[in-house]
């Protein structure tokens, strides 16, 4: 019997235990030195920004390279049609199918946006290696991921050091992380914490405002010092600059147009999101783009970049498609103040010294071709290239695209209602001209933040510009947008993913069926787990722990009564295990279970009329790691991370009745 209940110890050996007593001796005197001046996890905070935004600084950089190597030799082919488009069409294949190859092999996981996976983590499911190192080096694009990966290792860092509980330290720097993401991608510390409120979580802590914000604030202040460092800009200043006029910048009667420019962003958002959904769930059933999704992602990616670099050849469709402009180009043209029609009709008369970014334009009126027929255009033919784009197995960011589109949807309204009025809108004998620009950064926002069903966009457009005369309008049409996108519980951009993707995020399920609200844990509640008896001996113990692997088991009054008393943690009883092999007087192994060990007390329980999504709200907020679901006191089971994230799977794939368990 003592052998059998002999258990082996679980700490093995290790290495250089001299080298690793002076690391942790070191560490120890670090901590008492950082926390005598301020908290350590303010130093993290700021860690977190300053290293996030020389990520970002880094990756755009080397982006910028990139891009002026292809236009240097794209320029240097000028009369070889040919071989220029080759030049303009194997570059973005060799580049995309290299990193589809290289992340899938260093880690599958970083395909894709991320942000669905990162939502999920936060809401208290655990996503194993998503926030690894590993993919942190395969991630090279969706920066909002990419943050929370680095605020991952420094919360393990933190816990390390300073000695805090895991879980809470995990949970406040992913949340930071979240916000510094886009602060340090746009410079915008605000929108950045906003954005965090609103998608990476059901509900946010108020406590963690504060750490958001500094983080943040740390992160775009850093960013943009990087910025003026390398003589990008010449001093600290919004990232695209404006010239839109503050004495009269729009026409009362402009907020009735803004108000439909809302409508349409959010129209042409509900076709953009239906696509979406339709192209994804298309590649998921089709057999032979499943299997060579499965088999040869790079070759994948190289054909579609070819078909979306084939139409954006400058000698071909992407004449009228302005592609020869960068992102950051194409956003800053699309902001310009200035009326372009009525700069085509003057255009013999510009001064060919006019500043580059000043000249942005003429990119969309080549020829003589009219900007009403290239923003048309454009229109068209980037819905279909954003969707297609959107199933390219690589690490991606999906919100700086809507952000352009949705400008050059704003963009075109603008120079339409310029056409009608030529001269402007007169107010009390003043004029009040027409500005385009203005248009173009209300539907930006309007457009993403019905695509992503959030209000950030709206703040993130004035922070981009610092521009704060059209605040009004801009938020106006956002909203409007957004009403109309989320009537009818559609799904966004991140729950289509999500849904498609099969994750356990139940917010995302609960949008796209909202029928599944009314599920209750009794009827999904499985039989299984361990129950022990509090007058149980070694051998139930023992039992319960080489047959299961819980960490915290229930203990009721008699297995006949169920009535829940408490739980025992599963070092409590291996300790009690411990003490009965080693004891020689047998006065251990006669006693029972709960005179030993410790039971504590249920703080937080449900009952099986409790719904699944009130039980995944209690074991998101707490966060628990379990919750005990009773009737009248009598233990009917109880819900883990790992029990509700199958619940969530088997909702997704309609059994929504797996148990139906009646209550004598």
């Amino acid at each position: 019997m003592e052998h059998e209940l002999h258990l082996s110890s679980n700490h093995p050996w290790k290495p250089w235990q001299h080298a690793r007593s002076n690391v942790k001796e070191c560490l120890l005197r670090v901590q008492s030195v950082v926390g005598s001046v301020v908290g350590l996890e303010w130093f993290c905070l700021c860690a977190l920004g300053i290293l996030t935004a020389l990520v970002s600084f880094v990756m755009d950089l080397s982006v910028a390279k990139l891009q002026r190597a292809q236009r240097w030799v794209y320029s240097h082919l000028e009369g070889y049609k040919l071989l220029q488009f080759l030049s303009w069409t194997l570059y973005p294949v060799s580049l995309c199918a290299t990193s589809t190859a290289f992340s899938h092999s260093v880690c599958p996981y970083s395909a894709g946006s991320g942000l669905p996976e990162v939502r999920t983590i936060l809401s208290g499911v655990e996503l194993p290696d998503y926030l690894s190192l590993t993919h942190l080096f395969a991630k090279l694009g969706p920066f909002v991921h990419l943050s929370t990966m680095v605020g991952a290792y420094l919360g393990r860092l933190r816990v390390s050091i300073g000695g805090q509980k895991e879980v809470t330290a995990h949970r406040e720097m992913l949340v930071a992380a979240a916000a510094v993401g886009v602060a340090s991608c746009f410079g915008a510390p605000i929108s950045g914490v906003l954005f965090s409120v609103e998608v990476m979580g059901t509900h946010f802590v108020v406590r963690d405002y504060c750490r958001c914000f500094f983080s943040a604030a740390c992160g775009a202040l850093t960013f943009r010092l990087l910025s003026v460092w390398s003589r990008e800009q010449e001093t600290v200043q919004a990232l695209f600059k404006t010239s839109f006029s503050s004495d009269l910048p729009y026409h009362a009667a402009e907020i009735l147009v803004f108000a439909l420019l809302g409508l349409l962003c959010g129209a042409v958002g509900c076709f953009y999101l239906f696509c979406h959904r339709r192209i994804l769930q298309f590649t998921k059933t089709n057999r032979l783009i499943s299997k060579v999704l499965a088999t040869e992602k790079a070759l994948y990616t190289g054909m579609v970049v070819f078909l979306l670099a084939s139409v954006t050849f400058p000698n071909c469709a992407g004449h009228f498609m302005a592609a020869e402009l960068s992102m950051k180009q194409l956003l800053s043209s699309l902001l310009d103040g200035r009326q372009w029609w009525s700069l085509s009709q003057n255009a013999s008369v510009l001064s060919p010294q006019e500043l580059a970014h000043e000249s942005l334009w003429q990119e969309w009126s080549t020829l003589g071709t009219s900007v009403y027929l290239t923003l048309g255009f454009f229109l068209v033919m980037k819905f279909w290239l954003l969707v297609l784009a959107c199933t390219l197995p690589l690490p991606a960011g999906y919100f700086m695209p809507a952000f352009i589109y949705g400008a050059a949807i704003g963009r075109l309204t603008g120079e339409g209602l310029a056409f009608m009025f030529p001269n402007g809108i007169q107010s009390e004998g003043k004029i009040c001209p027409i500005n385009p620009g203005g248009y173009a950064l209300a539907g930006a926002a309007a457009f993403s933040g019905a695509v992503t069903h959030t209000l950030s966009p709206a703040l993130l457009a004035l922070e981009l510009t610092g521009q704060s005369t059209h605040a009004a309008p801009i938020l106006l049409a956002t909203l409007l947008a957004n009403a109309l996108a989320r009537s009818r519980h559609r799904p966004s951009f991140y729950d289509a993913i999500s849904i498609v993707k099969k994750l356990p995020h139940l917010p995302s399920l609960l949008r796209a069926r909202p029928e599944l609200c009314s599920v209750r844990l009794g009827q999904v509640l499985s039989d299984g787990g361990k129950v022990l008896e509090r007058g149980g001996g070694v051998t139930e113990v023992h039992l319960a722990l080489t047959t299961s692997s819980q960490v915290e088991f229930p203990v009721v009054d008699t297995h006949e009564s169920q009535v829940l008393l408490g739980s025992v943690s599963r070092s409590e009883l291996q300790t009690f295990l411990h003490r009965a092999a080693d004891d020689q007087t047998g006065q251990v192994s006669d006693k029972q279970m709960g005179d030993v060990c410790f039971i504590q007390p249920i703080t937080v329980q449900a009952s099986v009329h409790t719904t699944v999504r009130q039980a995944h709200r209690i074991m998101s907020m707490l966060p628990t790691q379990h919750l005990f679901v009773t009737e009248k006191g009598r233990l009917s089971g109880f819900m883990t991370w790992k029990e509700m994230k199958t619940v969530i799977e088997d909702l997704a794939n309609g059994k929504t009745e797996q148990i139906d368990r009646q209550h004598d």
